[in-house]
């Protein structure tokens, strides 16, 4: 018989908006500030058009300033940088948000490297993977942080359980591995190339 079980992402989805809600709205009156997301998107790709409307009321349902650059798909690399580097330099943004997939003739590593670890708020600049590969504080990738947040609300401590991650990417499966291991999992990282996914999964 099968232990798996479904965890309702929807209404965890909605407990932490109303957290965020809160905190948006105590900084608004303590300190007099509203925190500010900036969402670039260059092109028409339409996964991406969803995702960045989806961000852009969620920012705004919890009380923060949202900006979105739209920007057409022959935009060249310096304008996109040029951008990068203003919203770098407003003290009203707070974070920063290069959607992806970027066109083809846009080096993608060469943008994320030019936002402000700090405003990285999708944790993909290298100052921030390397924060979290070493245990320090930083920005780290939504997907994965959500993945651990829903494991630790419905499990518990982590502490000593086996975890297999599926996957390597930069984006999800090597920060997700990581923030397992700092839960004190045991990880085991599977891939293209893994040798029966399926019995590994199981054991």
């Amino acid at each position: 018989m099968s232990t798996a079980r479904l965890i309702d992402g929807k209404a965890a989805s909605q407990t932490l908006v109303a957290r965020v809600t809160e905190a948006v709205a105590r900084m608004k009156a303590t300190h007099d500030r509203v925190p500010g997301l900036a969402v670039v998107i260059v092109g028409e790709d339409p996964a991406s058009q969803i995702y960045v409307r989806s961000k852009g009321e969620r920012t705004r349902e919890a009380g923060m300033r949202s900006d979105t650059h739209r920007l057409d798909a022959s935009t060249g690399q310096a304008e996109l940088l040029a951008l990068v580097d203003q919203l770098n330099n407003d003290p009203g943004i707070h974070g920063i948000l290069v959607q992806l997939p970027l066109p083809a003739h846009i080096d993608a590593n060469a943008v994320l490297s030019a936002i402000d670890p700090d405003k990285d708020v999708d944790g993909f600049h290298v100052v921030n993977a390397g924060r979290l590969a070493v245990g320090l504080p930083g920005l780290v990738p939504c997907t994965p942080l959500g993945c651990i947040m829903l494991l630790k609300a419905e499990l518990g401590d982590l502490t000593g359980l086996n975890a297999v991650v599926v996957g390597r990417s930069n984006i999800v499966g090597k920060p997700m591995a990581q923030l397992l291991l700092a839960e004190s999992c045991t990880v085991t990282i599977a891939h293209s190339r893994t040798r029966d996914l399926p019995a590994l999964c199981r054991t």
